[in-house]
């Protein structure tokens, strides 16, 4: 005999009726939904208002490859988004950042709030002049007469260590024979600059012009330049700061693979780059690297009653790879390290001032896994060969150097940082405009906006578990609205 079916709502099995509604999968996967609501409504948005409130954009979901992107015009015609490392392409720097003379193979660096550039040529002998601007109201000044060198320096090296700038050899007064004075300047207690002066007790080795010098955290590096017969050199020299900062003599590290001179150099990380340069047989692409770190014999525990002090570091050993090579020859080039990427900016072939930029990002073991990138946007307005580069905030500068008609006043610029998408569409997110609110009141309007958006999804979260937890009175309460909707349509017709 049938069985009579029970009298009220039917049972409806979830998901085409593949599951049990009382089941511990169905369970399950309630439990899994409402969990992720739970954090979407009282964490993943109450942040998306905070800092949709501070930031210039906004990400909703995860973007992973979005075939849809649109970037603010002040990219300047990057692709978009812009590549890894690339920057802005360059400008013309503010007016009162031209030199007030002509002025190629000078040394530039930033002390404190002052923008140096010291000595160089004018087209004749090197010179005593030192340019100094201000960086003041966040901007450079213009150029002023600054403390002249002792006598005159064109192709020196200049770093900035411990907030001392320290110049380095270069070809003295007659413009021919190098040189192995080391001078330093340093500001005041008021931030006025003092005098260049010889650092006493501490000469270079030899002298050198057109050397690679960068400061490493403890010292000096000086590396490969001319020698006093006029040839290139494999000679890498460093000085350490003792405990009290003061510069120490220079001691030889492991030479260079190949003799070069005019080159370029940066420090990235734990490796110091050597970029090119006049070889031999002239201007070289060849890329030299240099792992810095302490000596295994220096990092030895030391014995009992021996000073605690960090044992100096040096340049473990050099590696050379035609697959890290420059794309085309350069010396006399322009270069620098920023946000862990190289860059080589202008140079000359061996022919003629270039206005090609060259950059890469090596990983974390100093590889260029990616090779050398070249955007034509990104050139110079341009040739500059031997223009000396700064990097300041956000910002890199080429000033002076020499162009087709010999020594130029001018200085360019160039935004490290391009603006991402102000708007992607992904296939699982989406990146839209925000408010861009600065400072501490976009920072408190940013905390309202959490505490706003998260207390209200609390109260419609509240709501919704009411309702769960009383099901027969919402359904009546719906029913009834069905009906009276019904009514009214049938009282209309």
């Amino acid at each position: 005999m049938a069985k009579a079916l029970p009298s009220g709502r039917p049972v409806r099995r979830p998901l085409f009726g593949a599951l049990d509604p009382d089941g511990w999968t169905w369970a399950g996967i309630k439990a899994m939904f409402w969990f992720i609501v739970l954090i979407l409504a009282l964490g993943y948005i109450p942040d998306r208002a905070y800092y949709f409130t501070v930031n210039k954009t906004i990400d909703i979901g995860v973007l992973a490859w979005s075939p849809i992107n649109l970037c603010p015009a002040e990219n300047r015609g990057l692709p978009c988004p812009a590549p890894a490392g690339a920057m802005v392409p360059w400008e013309a720097a503010p007016t009162q950042l031209t030199l007030p003379e002509p002025r190629t193979a000078g040394a530039a660096a930033q002390l404190v709030t002052h923008l140096l550039y010291a000595g160089g040529s004018g087209g004749a002998a090197p010179t005593t002049s030192v340019f100094v601007s201000e960086f003041k109201d966040g901007a450079f000044g213009p150029w002023a007469n600054g403390p002249a060198l002792p006598e005159g320096r064109a192709e020196a090296g200049i770093v900035v260590l411990s907030g001392v700038a320290y110049l380095v050899g270069g070809v003295g007064p007659d413009g021919q024979q190098p040189t192995n004075t080391v001078w330093s300047l340093k500001a005041d207690a008021a931030g006025a600059l003092t005098t260049w002066a010889p650092v006493e007790g501490v000469t270079l080795p030899a002298a050198r012009a057109g050397a690679g010098v960068v400061a490493l955290s403890d010292g000096i590096l000086v590396v490969g330049g001319r020698g006093p017969d006029g040839k290139p050199t494999t000679t890498v020299w460093k000085s350490t700061l003792d405990p009290d900062g003061v510069l120490g003599a220079f001691a030889e590290q492991p030479a260079l693979v190949n003799a070069v001179a005019e080159t370029g150099i940066a420090l990235n990380g734990d490796y110091v780059w050597v970029f090119g340069g006049t070889d031999a047989t002239g201007a070289s692409k060849a890329v030299q690297r240099g792992h810095v770190g302490v000596p295994q014999a220096a990092e030895a525990s030391p014995s009992p009653g021996a000073s605690a002090a960090p044992a100096p570091q040096g340049v473990l050993q050099w590696a050379v790879s035609d697959g890290a090579n420059l794309p085309e020859a350069r010396s006399a080039a322009a270069t620098f390290a920023a946000n862990g990427t190289l860059y080589v900016v202008g140079g000359s072939d061996g022919l003629r001032p270039r206005r090609e930029m060259y950059w890469a990002v090596p990983d974390a073991v100093g590889n260029l896994t990616g090779g050398w990138h070249y955007l034509d946007k990104i050139d110079l307005p341009g040739g500059i060969q031997g223009g000396s580069s700064v990097v300041s905030g956000s910002y890199a500068y080429v000033i002076g150097g020499s162009t087709d008609s010999g020594p130029s006043t001018n200085a360019v610029r160039a935004n490290l940082a391009p603006q991402p998408p102000f708007f992607q569409l992904g296939i699982a997110g989406l990146t839209v405009p925000a408010l861009a609110i600065p400072g501490e009141i976009g920072q408190n309007l940013g905390y309202l906006a959490a505490a706003g958006v998260g207390t209200g999804n609390f109260v419609i979260l509240c709501a919704v578990a009411w309702m769960y937890s009383n099901k027969p009175k919402v359904r009546a309460w719906w029913e009834r609205r069905r009906a009276s909707r019904r009514g009214r349509r049938a009282a209309s017709t």
